[in-house]
């Protein structure tokens, strides 16, 4: 079993990335080609959405400490907005993100949507959460509400638009699957946590 000082000092000398829970790193595959265009096609239209606001996009080199003994995880997309809180001084190890997205692969989709969206959710910065899909032009957005719940919203066809609000930017499905060909086989399926 690791401490959380002992896994960010191997994390933060090791070539390859791996997310922590509980005493444990796990090591992350690659992505598809598929996943890195849609995760660089969201980046840039939020980025460009927010470049005049006090909000910075982020893509899935930066990690977020989602509690202090629990989950260290690499989201796709993190969006933080004002002053960034970090874990120590290295900066590297977010506290506050305001929305996290994730590009569902059959590898990692079950454990989005269950255990990483459920420990995500216990953030208190967070205020939305988006699980995008890579088979077909759709994103699921789960907004915070007042007294703690959760929204679900869908978005879905070529002319749908995704609507983020915790950061007033709507995001076309058109821009999110420029130049994604769904003709083509999904990465396989493999095992995660």
């Amino acid at each position: 079993m690791l401490t959380t000082e002992q896994y960010l000092e191997i994390e933060r000398a090791a070539e390859f990335r791996s997310e922590y829970y509980n005493g444990r790193m796990y090591a992350m595959s690659g992505a598809s080609f598929r996943h890195v265009i849609i995760t660089g096609n969201v980046a840039r239209a939020l980025g460009n959405h927010l470049h005049n606001s006090p909000c910075v996009v982020a893509t899935n080199d930066f990690r977020v400490r989602v509690s202090p003994g629990g989950l260290y995880a690499y989201p796709d997309i993190v969006v933080v907005c004002g002053e960034p809180q970090f874990a120590d001084n290295m900066t590297d190890t977010l506290l506050n993100p305001v929305l996290l997205i994730e590009v569902l692969s059959p590898s990692t989709e079950a454990y989005d949507r269950g255990f990483k969206s459920a420990q995500y959710r216990t953030l208190e910065s967070l205020q939305e959460y988006a699980l995008v899909s890579q088979s077909e032009p759709r994103m699921e957005v789960f907004r915070r509400q007042p007294g703690g719940q959760w929204l679900f919203s869908e978005y879905v066809g070529w002319d749908g638009v995704c609507v983020f609000q915790s950061v007033d930017a709507s995001v076309a499905l058109s821009q999110v699957y420029e130049k994604v060909r769904f003709d083509e086989p999904p990465e396989p399926a493999a095992t995660h946590l």
